[in-house]
C-alpha cells in the first residue's frame, strides 16, 4: 500500500471520528439531554457536520484518491474501498456549499410545518414546502446525473448501486403476489378474531425480558446498551459501542419487545462488522435494503416465530402475570395477525409492503412531474382505494402520515420493502444448513448469527448489495421466497 492510500484512510477515519462524535451527541439529544440544551447542541451538531464535509470535500482528499486510484488492483478490499470513496466524494463535491446550505434550512423548516399540519389535517400548510423539498430533489439529482430516471440519483443515496428500474421490476413481480396474499390473510383472521394483548405489564419487568431475549440473541452487552426514547433506533458511536433504544406501553409487552429485536438486528450487523475496518467502507454497512434485512430478520422470521415463543413464552409468564391465562397458541395467533391499517408503522407483516408499493409509485410520479403537490392527497386517496380497498377518513391518515418527505427523504421508502425481501431470501438460504435449521427450530440462534456474520456482516461495503445478496444466497433479490414466508405464517399457519 502506497503513503497515499494510507493517508486516505486516515484521513476517513479522521472524517469518522469527527461522525461519531456528532452520533455520540444525537444520541444524549434523543435520550437525556436537558430540553433547554438544544439550541446549544444544534451548533455543536452544525460545526461538527460542516468539519466533516470540509475534510470530505477537501483538495487534499481529491489529491489523495486520484494518487491512489492506480492501485485498486492490489486487493479487493483495497479496490473497494477506493471504489466507495470515490463514489461518496463524487456526490458530496457535485453539490455546491450553497445547495447544501438551502437544503438544511428547508428541511429545518419542513419538518415542523408538517408536524403542525399533519396535526391540523392540513395538506395545504405543509404543500409549499413539499414544493420547495421537491425542487431541491429534482436540482439534486440533475447534479449528481441518472441513467434514466431522477429517481435514480436518490434511491443511490440510500441503496447503494440501485437502479429505479431493477427496483420496479422486483415490485412488479411482487405487487400481484403480495396483493392476493394480503387479500387472504385478512378474511382469515377476520374470520376467526384474535384475542387481544392488553394487560398490565410492567416496564421494569419489560426491560428485563427486552434484555435477555436481545443477549440471547447475540447482543453484546460489553459493547452495547438499551436505552429510552420516544422513537426507537439504533446507532453506532464505536467499533466497540453500539446503542439501542425502545419505548414503553405497559399495556403492552410485544411492542417494545419486537421494537428491541428490530433494533437488536441492526446492532448484530454493526457488531459483526470488521472492527479493526472502521471508518473504511470494508469496516461499514452497505446498503439500507440490506440493514433492514437484519432487523426485519430477527424481528420477524425469529421472534414471530413458534420456535423462538417455545422458549420464551414461558420465561414471559413468570414475568407478567397477565399471561398465566394465556396458551401458546392463543398467543402465536394473536402475534400474526393481518389487517388492513391507514397507518404504515402500524402495518402487519402480511400488508405492510402494500404500503410501501403505494409510496414507490407517488413518489417517482412526483419527482417526474406526472401528478403536482397539490393533486398528491387525491393521488394518495386513489392509490390506497385501489391497493387496500379503503379510503383514508383524513390526510393526517393519509398522505401527511409519514416524516420522511419533510427530512428530503425522497427516495428512502423502497428500503423498506427490499429488506423485507431480503430477509426473506437470506433466511431461506441459511436454514438450508440443516444444522443452523434444527438449532434454530431449538430456539438455539447462534448457528443462524455466525452464518450472518460470515455472509453478510463481515463482508462490509466491499461487495454492493445485488452482489452481497448473490454471493450468501446464489441470487439476486428474488420476492418469491418473501412471499413463501408469508403465505405459510398466514394462509398455512405453519
Amino acid at each position: 500500500m502506497s503513503d497515499a492510500y494510507n493517508s486516505l484512510v486516515a484521513l476517513n477515519q479522521e472524517i469518522t471520528l469527527i461522525g461519531t462524535t456528532a452520533s455520540t451527541l444525537g444520541w444524549d439529544q434523543e435520550t437525556y439531554m436537558p430540553e433547554g440544551a438544544i439550541a446549544h447542541r444544534s451548533k455543536q451538531l452544525a460545526y461538527l457536520s460542516g468539519k466533516a464535509h470540509e475534510l470530505r470535500t477537501s483538495d487534499q482528499y481529491r489529491s489523495l484518491l486520484e494518487s491512489c486510484e492506480d492501485e485498486t488492483h492490489l486487493n479487493p478490499t483495497i479496490a473497494a474501498n477506493i471504489r466507495e470513496w470515490r463514489h461518496h466524494f463524487d456526490r458530496a463535491t457535485k453539490l455546491p456549499k450553497e445547495l447544501v446550505e438551502r437544503n438544511s434550512e428547508t428541511t429545518s423548516l419542513a419538518k415542523p410545518a408538517w408536524a403542525k399540519a399533519r396535526k391540523d389535517n392540513n395538506f395545504a400548510e405543509f404543500a409549499p414546502h413539499l414544493h420547495k423539498l421537491l425542487d431541491l430533489a429534482r436540482e439534486k439529482a440533475e447534479l449528481w446525473g441518472y441513467e434514466d430516471e431522477k429517481y435514480d440519483a436518490l434511491l443511490s443515496g440510500y441503496e447503494r448501486g440501485a437502479k429505479t428500474s431493477d427496483i420496479a421490476a422486483i415490485f412488479d413481480q411482487f405487487q400481484p403476489g403480495i396483493t392476493q396474499l394480503a387479500k387472504e390473510a385478512v378474511e382469515k383472521c377476520q374470520a376467526n378474531p384474535a384475542r387481544t394483548i392488553d394487560g398490565n405489564f410492567p416496564v421494569e419487568q419489560q426491560q428485563i425480558l427486552n434484555r435477555e431475549v436481545a443477549e440471547s440473541i447475540g447482543f453484546d452487552f460489553n459493547n452495547g446498551r438499551i436505552d429510552t426514547t420516544t422513537h426507537p433506533f439504533c446507532t453506532t458511536l464505536g467499533p466497540q459501542d453500539v446503542r439501542l433504544t425502545t419505548r414503553y406501553y405497559p399495556n403492552d409487552f410485544t411492542a417494545s419487545l419486537f421494537g428491541v429485536m428490530h433494533e437488536t438486528g441492526h446492532g448484530l450487523y454493526e457488531q459483526g462488522l470488521p472492527a479493526s475496518e472502521f471508518g473504511l467502507p470494508s469496516g461499514n454497512s452497505v446498503s439500507l435494503g440490506i440493514h433492514e434485512s437484519q432487523s426485519l430478520l430477527w424481528e420477524a422470521h425469529v421472534g414471530r416465530s413458534r420456535s423462538f415463543w417455545n422458549r420464551w413464552f414461558p420465561r414471559a409468564q413468570e414475568l407478567f402475570d397477565d399471561l398465566k391465562d394465556w396458551s401458546l397458541e392463543e398467543f402465536l395467533y394473536s402475534i400474526n395477525q393481518a389487517k388492513y391499517s391507514f397507518i404504515r408503522v402500524d402495518a402487519d407483516e402480511a400488508t405492510y409492503d402494500l404500503h410501501i408499493l403505494l409510496r414507490f409509485n407517488l413518489e417517482r410520479r412526483l419527482l417526474n412531474g406526472d401528478i403536482t403537490v397539490e393533486e398528491v392527497p387525491d393521488a394518495w386517496n386513489a392509490l390506497f382505494q385501489e391497493m387496500f380497498g379503503l379510503t383514508p377518513p383524513s390526510d393526517t391518515k393519509g398522505c401527511l402520515q409519514d416524516i420522511h418527505w419533510s427530512m428530503g427523504g425522497l427516495g428512502y421508502f423502497p428500503t423498506y420493502t427490499m429488506g423485507n425481501l431480503n430477509a426473506s431470501q437470506l433466511f431461506n438460504a441459511a436454514i438450508k444448513d440443516s444444522s443452523i435449521k434444527t438449532a434454530y427450530e431449538a430456539a438455539d440462534f447462534k448457528p443462524l448469527l455466525d452464518w450472518m456474520r460470515r455472509e453478510i456482516h463481515s463482508k462490509g461495503s466491499t461487495l454492493l448489495p445485488q452482489e452481497l445478496m448473490k454471493s450468501a444466497s446464489g441470487e439476486t433479490t428474488n420476492p418469491e421466497y418473501h412471499l413463501a414466508h408469508l403465505k405459510k405464517r398466514f394462509i398455512d399457519r405453519a
